[in-house]
């Protein structure tokens, strides 16, 4: 008889843009789960804790070693679930839940959707690991910036009436800028020379602030971005001038669709993802590591928004006793996202629900009750929690937990 409730063991990569050492909470978290043998080098930038089956940077089961993978394949009926093994026509965990320590933009990016991911897959599966598509959500632990989306056409038309942004602009022009239009500003800014990049920044700087209107931080963010990686790279100007600018706080939350433009900024985040770790880059890299423009563009969603509409505001979860929980809840059928936070003495009883879930507590001290049996929760804790198991949590310390699910 296995275990529904399984404690795990994860590990951090260590991308460039993530923090520094202890400063990173993706690596404080995973060091923190008692028995690991991950360690925080100071020297070294930690920027994404994995917990799940993704094979790049498996979790594994605390007590026994094993790739939870193994675990599931070997159990799938009491773990997974039946309907949700039909749901996907396989066994494995259909997200990929992450913390995210941020401390410099991440490359100006885009998930292909399923079609194309299928296709690259097939054509380069080293770089494009999976056939699968992934949109996300992106909930801030503290405040968080982001580049999420296009800005309404209209902003984005005032924005290129300043003279430095005018060479982007095609010579023949239609009355009416449309997706089209966007599609050629964007192309063109991706496709120009470190020279005029660096000459337009340079000129966009020296505008006076009221020239930028509503988006008055553009002269702002451009010596910040160019510090971070170079002040020719194309991506400052694409998403300062056509995408959304987002400074969100603890609690708020983003969705990015599949083929959805974006690029985090700073910030410490609870990202869950559809199974994929698929991505197209075309800014805040070097040259050498940008996908093709053609392609990027070719995929690319021109469905510009207001940022308010790439806001995922939370919900009341209705399956607890004790109003303590709330569902972010993004359209796609692969996750949602439960948050519970809990203060001193306090309890909370989540029903069981239909699926696997990965559950990890951000702070805070207290006890789980579970099939059975007690377990301790501690910051940094995570467990994979089997479909059908009611769960009781009461905290002895301000307890704060997210937990993804499937049904």
């Amino acid at each position: 008889m296995v275990p529904k409730v399984l404690q795990l063991k994860c590990y951090c990569n260590q991308y460039p843009w993530g923090k520094q050492g202890s400063h990173s909470l993706a690596a404080t978290l995973c060091s923190k789960t008692p028995g690991t043998d991950f360690k925080i080098d100071e020297n070294t930038p930690y920027s994404e804790m994995w917990m799940g089956t993704y094979p790049e940077l498996p979790s594994y089961v605390l007590e026994t070693g094993e790739d939870l993978q193994d675990v599931i394949d070997k159990h799938s009926a009491e773990l997974v679930g039946g309907n949700v093994a039909k749901k996907f026509n396989h066994t494995k965990i259909p997200y990929l839940p992450k913390v995210l320590s941020i401390a410099e933009a991440l490359p100006l990016q885009l998930h292909p959707n399923k079609s194309l991911a299928a296709k690259l897959h097939a054509r380069n599966p080293d770089q494009f690991t999976d056939p699968n598509h992934k949109p996300e959500i992106a909930l801030a632990l503290g405040d968080f910036e982001a580049f999420c989306g296009f800005k309404p056409l209209t902003d984005i038309e005032r924005l290129m009436k300043l003279p430095p942004l005018q060479a982007f602009m095609p010579q023949i022009r239609k009355p009416d800028f449309d997706d089209q239009m966007l599609k050629y500003v964007v192309k063109s800014m991706l496709e120009a020379s470190d020279e005029a990049i660096e000459k337009i920044n340079d000129a966009l700087m020296k505008l006076p602030k009221e020239a930028f209107g509503a988006d008055s931080y553009i002269p702002d963010l451009i010596p910040r971005l160019a510090k971070q990686y170079d002040k020719c790279d194309n991506g400052t100007v694409v998403a300062l001038v056509t995408m959304n600018y987002l400074q969100l706080n603890a609690g708020d939350s983003i969705y990015i669709p599949a083929d959805g433009i974006h690029a985090y900024l700073s910030g410490d985040i609870i990202e869950c993802m559809a199974r994929s770790n698929n991505v197209l880059n075309t800014g805040f890299c070097p040259r050498a590591d940008r996908d093709s423009i053609d392609m990027f563009i070719s995929c690319l969603t021109f469905t510009p928004h207001d940022a308010k509409e790439a806001m995922l505001p939370p919900k009341p979860f209705e399956r607890c006793k004790n109003g303590k929980v709330k569902i972010y809840a993004p359209p796609m059928s692969e996750f949602n996202m439960l948050a519970a936070e809990l203060g001193d003495g306090e309890s909370e009883t989540v029903e069981a629900l239909g699926g696997p879930a990965i559950m990890i507590v951000t702070r805070g001290e207290g006890t789980m009750k579970a099939d059975g049996k007690e377990h301790k929760l501690s910051e940094g804790y995570v467990f994979f929690i089997g479909q059908g198991v009611e769960v009781e949590y009461k905290a002895s310390s301000g307890l704060q937990m997210f937990t993804a699910f499937v049904e």
